[in-house]
């Protein structure tokens, strides 16, 4: 009996560590998104809690909305050999923006929201979704070929 409460334990530690380090690979894509892609601006100021909130509704995102519209432009990935992936990631973060506008938590993308939404919100959008996945990735596969990190 004991040995099943310590698996449960064993499992949930691991579970817990995973969640913190997907939430801080979302935060560092974020920010450097930020950092490379013009007219994107996140204005957290001193308040770091409201990266931890972005980078956790981005981790939500990512983790729910994500596979699910995947799923269903399964034929149109295919057709394009996978470019729908970069509009699927860029309509994710699209997503994002609208939520951090809504909760005012200070994401935006050229002016949007609450300014107006058109090609250019979609572009700068695209560039750092780009950023995002790159980022994401090399720190994802660092994890994964360091142990322990």
């Amino acid at each position: 009996m004991s040995r099943l409460c310590y698996d449960h334990a064993a499992v949930t530690e691991t579970a817990m560590i995973d969640f913190l380090a997907r939430l801080a690979i979302n935060a560092i894509a974020l920010i450097v998104a930020v950092m490379i892609v013009p007219r994107i601006r996140f204005d957290y100021g001193d308040e770091w809690w409201r990266l931890i909130a972005v980078a956790a509704i981005f981790g939500v995102i990512n983790a729910y909305i994500r596979p699910i519209v995947r799923a269903l432009s399964l034929p149109l990935t295919l057709l394009t050999l996978g470019l729908v992936g970069l509009a699927i990631n860029t309509a994710m973060l699209l997503l994002l923006a609208f939520v951090s506008g809504q909760l005012e938590l200070g994401l935006r993308i050229s002016g949007w929201p609450p300014g107006p939404f058109g090609i250019e919100v979609v572009l700068f959008a695209f560039l750092a979704a780009i950023v995002i996945s790159i980022v994401s990735t090399a720190l994802g596969l660092s994890r994964r070929l360091v142990p322990r990190v």
